[in-house]
This record gives C-alpha cells, sequence and structure tokens, in this order.
C-alpha cells in the first residue's frame, strides 16, 4: 500500500508576530512553521493503515526552502519519506495554483491512495485536497471517519460524514481521500523516531523538474488576491454572576433584554 500524504507547513500561531507584506501576503519568515494540524490526522490514518504491513508513506508539501525542518516532524511519526516542491515563482500561490503544483508532483510519484486533511490553519479553504483529485481525475472521498482499502479488489472503502449521519461510499484506487479528526488522534513521535527522521530521505523538485513555468502557477498565475486584512474585534469584558439563583436569574434575563436577545 503506497499513501501519499499532502502536508502544509503552517505559521505557528502559538508563537505570534505574524503579519503581511505589501503584497497582502503571509510573512512566512517572521513565524516559526509548524505541520498543520489537520494533516496530522491524514498521516496518522496513513501510519495506522500501513504499520502492520509493508506500506510506505510519502509526505508530499509545496512550501519555501527552509521546509525540511518541519517535514522532519512528519517523518519521525511514521512517514518513509518526504518529497518538497520549492520555487521562488511559487510565493503568492492561491488554493488553485497550489493544487496544480501538488498534482503535477503526484504524477511523478506511484500511490494508490493520497490523503489529505479537511483545510489549513492559515486559509481554511479547504478546497486543495478536492482540486487534486478534479485535475489528475481521482476519485474524491470526503469527510472520511473511517478507511478501508483492499489492495486485492483494489477498491477503497469509506465511512463519510454527512449531515444526517454517515454514508458508505466506495471508489476505485488509486483514489484522494480528505481525511477528518474522527479517524484518530496523531500520535507524538517516539525519540527513536525522531532520531531515524534525520536519515530519512526528503526530496526537492522545482517547477523545471515538473515542467511546470511560473505563469502557469504561483503568484503570477492565482486568480484570487488578498485586497484586505483586518484583525478581529476584541472581545468583551466577561460578566460573571455571584448571587444566588433567583436574583442571578434576574439578572440574567435583563442583561438579555438589553440587548434584545430576547
Amino acid at each position: 500500500m503506497r499513501i501519499v500524504v499532502l502536508m502544509k507547513p503552517v505559521p505557528d500561531t502559538a508563537a505570534g508576530g505574524e503579519r503581511l507584506t505589501a503584497e497582502m501576503r503571509l510573512d512566512r519568515a517572521a513565524v516559526p512553521a509548524v505541520v498543520n494540524a489537520n494533516d496530522e490526522y491524514a498521516l496518522e490514518a496513513a501510519i495506522k493503515l500501513t504499520e502492520a504491513g509493508d506500506g510506505e508513506i510519502t509526505v508530499l508539501a509545496m512550501a519555501p526552502s527552509n521546509a525540511p525542518e518541519t517535514m522532519r516532524k512528519a517523518l519521525a511519526m511514521g512517514a518513509h519519506r518526504g518529497v518538497l516542491v520549492t520555487d521562488s515563482s511559487l510565493e503568492g500561490s492561491d488554493t488553485l495554483s497550489t493544487a496544480r503544483v501538488l498534482a503535477a508532483a503526484l504524477e511523478t510519484l506511484e500511490y494508490d491512495l493520497v490523503f489529505a486533511g479537511a483545510d489549513t490553519s492559515d486559509g481554511g479553504a479547504g478546497v486543495v485536497g478536492p482540486g487534486v483529485a478534479a485535475l489528475l481525475g481521482l476519485p474524491l472521498l470526503s469527510y472520511a471517519a473511517k478507511i478501508e482499502p483492499d489492495e486485492t479488489a483494489g477498491q477503497v472503502r469509506v465511512r463519510r460524514i454527512s449531515p444526517t449521519g454517515f454514508d458508505v461510499l466506495e471508489a476505485p484506487m488509486p483514489a484522494l481521500v480528505v481525511c477528518t479528526q474522527a479517524l484518530g488522534e496523531p500520535r507524538y513521535p517516539s525519540l527513536k523516531g525522531i532520531m531515524a527522521a534525520r536519515s530519512k530521505e526528503i526530496v526537492t523538485r522545482s517547477l523545471a523538474d515538473l515542467d511546470l513555468g511560473g505563469q502557469a502557477v504561483g503568484g503570477a498565475a492565482s486568480g484570487t488576491k488578498v485586497l484586505e486584512s483586518t484583525p478581529p474585534p476584541p472581545r468583551a469584558a466577561t460578566r460573571v454572576v455571584r448571587e444566588p439563583a433567583d436574583v442571578a436569574a434576574d439578572q440574567v434575563v435583563a442583561f438579555l433584554a438589553e440587548r434584545r436577545i430576547i
């Protein structure tokens, strides 16, 4: 079983200091990067499927040239190797441009399944995985809560979260699966895994390696532009009521009535 996990290094929001450039692009050099949290769920699902057999997990990322430092965590968790697509022309890529690059990189790899996280903490669009599937003509199985591949039959069955409960879907492999947190909490890298990750391979690819030009992808080809960014409004002070229940109830009702909530 060969699984490729799409992974994105994202700014560590806990570190603070995020800022935008004059072109309204996130200054990624100003903030340390971490593995996107939802991508860790996809990686955990891949590890569970391969750890009992002869499977191979490849982590694929499109990111700045310093991304290997972040990708090592994925290798320490259990991925076998990494592929990084990096090129200065990729700065400012939107979701479609990103999907085009990842799709081109996947065409150079052998795989049975591609796993993607539901979305990323820095963009939140949740469309790169489906975009890759569309570009490559792969079956798309989204919101997966359970994944059951059958290599003999060349099929994969997914239990998908739906508004009314669950759906069960089947598709031929290769296919792309969008993973959810229902698949299980990501493991912490062990000391043994961290040591082993140092010697695992991370292959770097440029746009030229993928036969892509800077006018076809990257900021120059992005159809969307960020025009403005504003911080969220500050939270109002919390009001704590420390009174007997009957008095507190009257105060809560009055508070809601003042704001015309009731």
